[in-house]
């Protein structure tokens, strides 16, 4: 029996308090192929008490019980694999081949990384006369986002249990069926009553709920700034901590010393990845002005490689995005780029040929860009590159900077060392230097508007966990 309509709290699935319904789109056909129940305050509730009761006993698990958990948690995860990249792929249009790869194992790998950060965590510290303890902070408020579903979820739930906190979930309304799936594989490791709950719904009735809640000691969200900021507002009448990954609009560097044509081809990948829905996309690629007309020829044709279509056809590359919402969006900011100036390299508006139905969106490419157009200022969250000349690394730099956002950067450069100290420079939470691979034991995080407190392995259990000085120790 599908519990799609049901929410999970206090180790049940259970009814919402009062009955409402939301269809769940399939971006790639516009038309809704299942429903979820909505939530309210009464949920909200139920589900804040429900952890609240679990909190003391689970509080005082040990290390060695919580990674037990962890490991059941991680071995249930990988039983349902296929269902998760199955589920993400129809709820957000990722290409099926992605969504294994990617989508489910983002999950997968932040649940490993944080088991094996919890083996050697630090609860305890002896500083001086005192006895300084890492404690968990209490109830957590989990608000999560459409575009990475499980590599978020993961990344809150798994942290907030090794560091011996209780939550409750809010996924995603756009993108809910993989939050079911969790819960299901939640159950299914044996994870204590009311350690883990599960509450659908939309912003205003459950998340800003869950923000204000008294018994709530922490909101962890991500999501946009906007959004971020409301939460934020929301949860400051009760002094919670709120911990926020928010959007981006990251820069990516090639240095004249650079792999010229390497550089701006994966630059275009990057930007294009999960059909460009991704905060930490490298959205703004800065190149030397002399060399613009080559990056541009680069762009061109490795942005026509991309195959746009049915999520589930062999070969697809780029799927639709999320929802008419986005879709509308993504049009508008094109449209924008078209009339403040910016050179049109390839794509432009509407879908690509042979797509009349989906929200799908040409693989597009802008050159002479400066930062001051709407297409370098705003986050696009789509398939859309943004190429700006520079006219020597220090106006790089000034240039990169030069963004409320600070989540993320690249930098491509031969010499690492030359890498590094532009690196160095960036004002960032993360800087990749020549496409690393993903390290998911490196902080994630931003600065400025971007956020604050870092997600990923041990950094994300520290965002979980009080600190407390027991002085007179010894």
């Amino acid at each position: 029996m599908s519990n799609h309509l049901k929410f999970y709290i206090d180790g049940a699935w259970i009814d919402p308090a009062v009955p409402a319904v939301l269809d769940v789109i399939d971006p790639s056909t516009e038309e809704a192929y299942t429903s979820i129940s909505v939530g309210s305050a009464a949920d909200v509730d139920k589900a804040v008490a429900a952890a609240r009761n679990a909190f003391d006993a689970f509080s005082q698990w040990t290390r060695e019980e919580r990674l037990a958990l962890l490991k059941r948690i991680l071995a249930a995860y990988v039983e349902r694999y296929e269902d998760i990249a199955q589920a993400v792929s129809r709820e957000m249009g990722a290409p099926i081949g992605f969504a294994r790869e990617s989508q489910a194992g983002a999950g997968r790998g932040h649940m490993e990384s944080t088991i094996a950060a919890l083996e050697t965590y630090e609860f305890a510290q002896k500083r001086g006369s005192a006895m300084v303890v890492k404690e968990p902070i209490g109830v957590c408020a989990l608000i999560t986002p459409w575009n990475w579903p499980l590599n978020q979820i993961v990344c809150k739930v798994a942290p907030a249990i090794a560091a011996g906190c209780t939550v409750v979930l809010k996924p995603s309304e756009i993108a809910p069926i993989s939050g079911v799936i969790f819960s299901e594989v939640m159950d299914a490791a044996g994870v204590p009553k009311g350690v883990y709950n599960m509450v659908q719904g939309n912003g205003p009735d459950v998340g800003q709920v869950m923000a204000a809640h008294p018994d709530v000691d922490m909101v962890s969200f991500t999501g946009s700034t906007r959004a971020g900021i409301i939460v934020a507002k929301t949860a400051a009448d009760t002094v919670k901590r709120v911990a926020q990954e928010l959007g981006g609009k990251s820069a990516n560097i090639v240095l004249p010393d650079a792999d010229f044509e390497t550089a701006v081809r994966k630059g275009v990948q990057g930007c294009f990845s999960n059909s460009g829905q991704s905060c930490d996309a490298p959205t703004r690629m800065l190149v030397p002005a002399d060399r613009h007309d080559e990056a541009l020829d680069y762009a061109k044709s490795e942005a026509e490689r991309f195959v746009t279509g049915d999520p589930r056809a062999d070969g697809t590359m780029l799927g639709p995005v999320v929802s008419e919402v986005q879709y509308g969006k993504i049009q508008r900011l094109i449209e924008a780029g078209i009339e403040e100036g910016a050179t049109l390299v390839t794509g432009g508006p509407g879908r690509p040929d042979g797509l009349n139905r989906g929200y799908y969106v040409r693989p597009t490419v802008f050159g002479n860009v400066t930062n001051d157009m709407t297409i370098a200022r705003e986050e696009i969250f789509g398939p859309v590159l943004s190429v700006l000349p520079y006219r020597d690394e220090e106006e790089a730099v000034e240039i990169a900077n030069d963004t409320v956002y600070g989540l993320a950067a690249y930098v491509q450069s031969k010499d690492i060392e030359h890498a590094r100290s532009v690196a160095k420079r960036m004002r960032a939470g993360s800087v990749y230097l020549n496409y690393p691979d993903w390290d998911t034991m490196a902080p994630f995080g931003g600065y400025k508007q971007s956020g604050n407190g870092r997600e990923y392995a041990d950094w994300a259990i520290h965002d979980f966990l009080e600190i407390k000085g027991i002085v007179g120790w010894e």
